[in-house]
């Protein structure tokens, strides 16, 4: 849960939002809110959660992670 006055709360999503703008929407000309709204959705549902390692996974993606686990 958040709490006041702790800068750990909000590391995660601090750091995938990093990743989404270093990886993906830096390279993009993007001409509206539509535009980006895809863009971030084929991000994470093309590539995030399908291709890309993660390394507190054991360098899998997201995807083989969850199979294995069920």
């Amino acid at each position: 849960m958040s709490r006041r006055a702790n800068c750990y709360d909000n590391a995660a999503m601090e750091s995938f939002w990093s990743t989404l703008k270093l990886e993906h929407l830096f390279h993009l000309r993007l001409l509206g809110a539509a535009d980006a709204h895809r863009a971030i959705f084929l991000y994470i549902e093309g590539f995030y959660n399908t291709r890309r390692l993660h390394s507190a996974l054991g360098y899998r993606t997201p995807l083989d992670f969850e199979s294995v686990c069920n």
